[in-house]
């Protein structure tokens, strides 16, 4: 296998603000909450961000503390971050995206701190997604596609 390689996602526009998600053979809905303008059917893109985060740190975890030697008897990871929707809604000139994100371990284990510390230090060097938010990415608009009605016969 190469050591690149690339995953791919698509999201699909549904009614309102809703949008369907695809990767592989597995589908998730993101939504608005009903103040935000949507209907609540799932979590919006910025929560997903949040617990992708999670996800990500858990799976290194789950991965890399045999390795440690640290035994996980329950592992959760709780994350917040703060985002000023006047960046979103155009109403000011800050940023649109978080401003800050924070995270806590939960670890449940009878590991000595020690090991503990220097496994969660690993962890957090590994996680791709912590380590995408945290250092700049090349973002780029591929190509824009204009359909219509006569171009599909």
């Amino acid at each position: 296998m190469a050591a690149v390689q690339t995953f791919k996602a698509t999201a699909h526009l549904q009614d309102g603000v809703k949008v369907k998600t695809k990767a592989r053979n597995f589908e998730l809905i993101i939504d608005e909450p009903k103040s935000l303008g949507g209907t609540d059917t799932g979590m919006n893109p910025v929560e997903a961000l949040l617990a992708s985060l999670g996800a990500c740190q858990s799976i290194v975890a789950r991965v890399y503390a045999p390795k440690f030697g640290v035994k996980l008897d329950d592992f959760v990871v709780e994350v917040e971050g703060d985002l000023d929707l006047d960046g979103f809604f155009d109403r000011s000139a800050v940023r649109p995206g978080y401003s800050d994100i924070r995270y806590t371990f939960r670890i449940k284990t009878d590991s000595p701190k020690e090991k503990v510390d220097e496994f969660v230090r690993f962890l957090e060097s590994k996680c791709p997604v912590g380590d995408t938010l945290a250092n700049p990415v090349n973002l780029t608009l591929q190509s824009i596609i204009i359909e219509n009605e006569t171009s599909n016969v």
